[in-house]
């Protein structure tokens, strides 16, 4: 690999170095960096915006403008770069701009909250204005971060229009994305791909919610860019920018929830000197077990995290290089749900003599923030180096991370120490692009990208084999512009291999050389060509119409392929297959918005064939020894289709209030089937979100500003659509939340903020509902009421308060 990465740094560098003659000095002096300069007014009052955001996303740099709106980067790159201009309340200003020639911007905006000036990085080759992309994109930025009660980074996006997620209780969460989740979903890390055991549902996501800036969710087929894995779509987690030249920065945050009293607190520092930036924090979330109106307090929902991550780097006129780290670790309690025969109240595990034994907890156990077993301990660890190397008119971006993921699962009552499940995975991740000058209105990417990965296991009990994983790809994305229409598209080839080794237990369940075969050894390859071009046209500057094809590609998982074992907290036995075959999809996406000053409208419809879809399925009344349902992989060809209605009314002159609405679908059937197993398992339900807000950056003559107000209902239907086959899924009803908001930063006299507080209320009426996509769905019935399964969490209402810091 590491001669991969020599060869594409090489011919990256070759232009560059083949220049050079016997006549050219070894060392020609470095072009003078030249200043740009630029003003951001209100375009109506033409008084200037002080505070306004300026920022150069491929470059890594950004500023604020001053008092009188003016702005200036004085150590910037020669070439053309993407240039994005925001303000809290107006609407984003996009342009490209040529740093080479000394230039002063005047950049006017107006006054709407909408998104039609967003930059997107993710999904496409080079930052891109959101209008232009062809590929569905929506953007969830710091500002909706603060306004949500969350209790992790998947939580905080959920209400997102076409993303759902698979709980398991309230510390776990899994991103769904029209339909499709577990490993067809991608996840980021601030553009470096995230990678712990993302095979399983009651896996969550191995990043601090603090340290989110904002969230790209892209909703279609990934894998052009990204490889396997990105089926359904891709979510990156992006840390905020550096900070402006000459400036230290900080923060700290706090939040508490009433539900199960979660403790959440974040510190930051963050500057920028002499093109030397770092950015470092530190968060903490503690939290007992929740509550709600059917369960009263889950027993062993609760969980801790501590974690730590930043960068330190240097930004010049050649690009930029930064080293990363981020370090995530959480203790979180498994419900199991289990229940006295009599009284319906949940049961611990206590032991008698050399037995365990289910006995009913007492109100001393619901209180406080102590888990029992089983449980989860996660470490994650990342290490990586982002670079972004200017080469004339040319650009080399260079990433290499290092991951190591230990998962241990604690489910022995007699030794609560022992790790019956203890996962150590280390991946070595890459990916290298080279971006060639602009030609003829042509912006071409050439690229590879892969990882290398060994699994190993460190527990007293086996679910999946000791694996080993190499992948590689490599892939060319262009976009060109004919007049209003914008196009894109790409290939890429990747090639996947995977082989585990066998595994046989002695009489006392220990490794052995010979013995019960639990694991048998194999090793299978992959191969795939995916491809996609789509096109974005602006028909006028408020309607613009889209559509993309792609084809996607996923390579089974280690769990699909080899799995033989009870996973904690799925409350079932599952089986694998090593003789499943690739799932390759055909998506075709279809898309209109349309802006004006009073409205803000876009559709979004999607047509997904699956070949080859791997799900697991009851093997009809099969139990495991230990009393739990089997399941088996299996696939088959499916269809998913559907889609997204946002409609956010605005009216001008009253700007300041918004009603927003939304609606998502998803119907997702396998071919060829009967009635009780043509729906394809855990698909949302549909949803419709309507929310009124209203904003005002200054509350009349107060020391009030961005003060904001919100109420809005949650509904989501009832889903008849399930796979009833074998018992695997039950009919979900419908259920509507009602939530609320209430925040404002508090200023001094000059205008400074001097703290932010939010206020959030979620289900404020204490409806007690389960969500379709809940692993505690089914667990045992409650004998007190007769309802089966957990309920997910009744009301909260969520305190946060952020401090900003200035350091001389």
């Amino acid at each position: 690999m590491s001669r991969l990465f020599l060869a594409v740094l090489l011919l990256g560098l070759a232009p560059a170095a083949g220049a050079q003659t016997s006549t050219t000095p070894l060392k020609p002096p470095r072009p003078v960096a030249v200043p740009v300069t630029g003003r951001v007014t209100d375009e109506v009052t033409k008084e200037p915006l002080p505070g306004a955001t300026v920022l150069f996303p491929d470059l890594r740099q950004a500023t604020t403008t001053g008092a009188d709106g003016t702005f200036r980067f004085s150590n910037l790159p020669r070439g053309r770069f993407l240039i994005q201009v925001r303000f809290l309340g107006y609407t984003t200003v996009v342009r490209t701009v040529d740093t080479s020639a000394p230039q002063a911007l005047a950049v006017a905006l107006t006054t709407a909250a909408t998104e039609i000036g967003q930059v997107v990085v993710t999904g496409v080759s080079a930052s891109t204005e959101m209008r232009r992309s062809p590929i569905p994109t929506t953007v969830v930025d710091r500002t909706e971060l603060n306004q949500t009660a969350s209790t992790n980074a998947v939580d905080a996006i959920a209400h997102t229009p076409g993303l759902s997620q698979i709980t398991t209780g309230a510390g776990i969460s899994k991103p769904v994305i029209r339909g499709l989740g577990a490993n067809r979903v991608i996840t980021l890390n601030n553009g470096a791909k995230q990678e712990g055991q993302q095979w399983g549902d009651e896996h969550g996501i191995e990043i601090d919610e603090y340290a989110i800036d904002r969230a790209e969710i892209i909703k279609g087929p990934g894998s052009l860019l990204y490889g396997s894995d990105g089926m359904a779509g891709v979510i990156n987690f992006l840390a905020p920018e550096p900070v402006e030249e000459g400036k230290v920065l900080g923060s700290v945050a706090a939040n508490y929830q009433t539900n199960n009293h979660l403790q959440g607190y974040s510190v930051m520092n963050a500057g920028n000197l002499n093109g030397f930036n770092w950015l470092a924090r530190g968060s903490g979330k503690l939290a007992g077990n929740y509550r709600n109106r059917y369960d009263g307090r889950v027993y062993n929902s609760g969980f801790r995290e501590l974690d730590g991550n930043g960068y330190v780097g240097v930004n010049k006129s050649w690009g930029y290089a930064h080293l990363t780290v981020s370090s995530f670790n959480q203790q979180v309690g498994l419900v199991e749900g289990e229940r006295d025969e009599t009284t319906g109240r949940f049961l611990k595990q206590a032991v008698a003599g050399n037995s365990v034994t289910g006995v009913p907890v007492t109100a001393d156990d619901l209180r406080g923030y102590r888990l029992d077993v089983p449980r989860q301990q996660i470490g994650h660890l990342r290490i990586g180096t982002d670079n972004n190397f200017i080469l004339g008119q040319s650009r080399l971006t260079v990433n290499v991370g290092w991951q190591q993921n230990l998962r241990r699962e604690f489910g022995n009552a007699l030794d609560p120490a022992e790790t019956s499940l203890f996962f150590q995975l280390r991946t070595l991740d890459y990916a290298v692009r080279y971006f060639l000058p602009e030609k003829n209105g042509w912006n071409l990417t050439l690229g590879t990208s892969g990882m290398q990965q060994q699994n190993v296991n460190r527990g007293v009990e086996f679910l999946i084999p000791a694996y080993r994983l190499f992948d590689n790809g490599l892939f060319a994305v262009g976009k060109k512009s004919v007049g209003r229409l914008d196009l894109s598209g790409g290939l890429r080839y990747d090639v996947r291999t995977i082989t585990g080794d066998a595994l046989f237990l002695d009489a006392n369940e220990q490794p052995a050389t010979s013995g019960e075969q639990k694991f048998g050894g194999f090793r299978e390859t992959f191969r795939n060509v995916s491809g996609s071009v789509g096109g974005a046209f602006s028909a006028t500057e408020q309607l613009v119409l889209k559509a993309n094809v792609s084809r996607g590609f996923r390579a089974p998982n280690i769990a699909e392929l080899a799995s033989n074992g009870k996973h904690e907290g799925t409350i079932r036995y599952e089986i694998g297959e090593t003789n499943l075959k690739a799932e390759t999809s055909l998506q075709v996406d279809g898309g209109v918005s349309y802006t004006t000053d009073h409205l803000s409208l876009s559709v979004d419809a999607f047509r997904n064939r699956i070949q080859n879809y791997i799900f697991p399925s009851r093997l009809n009344d099969s139990i495991s020894a230990e009393g739990d349902p089997v399941f088996r992989y299996g696939q088959g060809d499916a269809r998913l289709a559907g889609g997204e209605v946002t409609l956010d009314i605005h009216p001008h002159p009253l700007d300041w209030l918004h009603f927003e609405n939304s609606f998502s679908m998803v119907r997702a059937i396998q071919l060829d089937q009967p009635a009780g197993q043509k729906n394809l398992p855990f698909i949302p339900a549909d949803r419709l979100q309507s929310e009124v807000r209203v904003n005002f950056r200054k509350a009349g003559s107060s020391r009030l500003g961005n003060l904001y107000a919100r109420g809005g209902v949650e509904y989501t239907f009832v889903q008849n659509r399930f796979f009833s086959a074998f018992d695997t899924e039950t009919r979900t009803p419908g259920y509507t939340l009602v939530n609320a908001g209430l925040g404002s930063d508090v200023q001094n006299a000059r205008g400074k903020t001097l703290f932010s507080v939010f206020l959030a209320g979620n289900n404020l009426f204490d409806v007690g509902y389960q969500s379709h996509l809940s692993r505690l769905k089914y667990a045992a019935v409650n004998a007190s009421n007769g309802r089966s399964g957990v309920f997910n969490q009744g009301r909260n209402v969520s305190v946060k308060l952020v401090v900003p810091l200035a350091f001389n």
